[in-house]
């Protein structure tokens, strides 16, 4: 039998849909309504052969977070990439760019915590 599991999302609106707050929650995995500042998801329609994203922050996310937020979403996308399709040149292509992103918005200088 097949076995199914639940990963929600909430998400607190202000007056204008904009997201004031947010919580994530995964219960096999150990995860009850943490709080989140942002999230994209991405999703892959095999019919109609697109992707499809939802793209949240609140409006408290801060504009250094967010750069710090995307460039470790682009990582994670270039790692995913190379262990689902083992392309070793474009993912250096991805990382070429990853390191690009880190430098201009000097990233290299945010540590864990601040």
């Amino acid at each position: 039998m097949q076995r199914k599991t639940k990963i929600t999302l909430a998400v607190a609106l202000d007056e204008n849909n904009t997201p004031e707050e947010m919580q994530w929650s995964a219960p096999d995995g150990g995860v009850a309504e943490q709080p989140m500042e942002a999230f994209f998801l991405t999703t892959w329609d095999k019919e109609k052969q697109e992707s499809a994203r939802i793209d949240l922050w609140t409006k408290e996310m801060p504009v250094d977070q967010m750069q710090l937020f995307v460039h470790q979403t682009l990582v994670g996308i270039r790692e995913s990439y190379l262990r689902a399709t083992e392309d070793a040149q474009m993912a250096e292509a991805m990382q070429q760019f990853c390191d690009f992103f880190a430098s201009e918005r000097n990233l290299q200088q945010v540590k864990k915590g601040n």
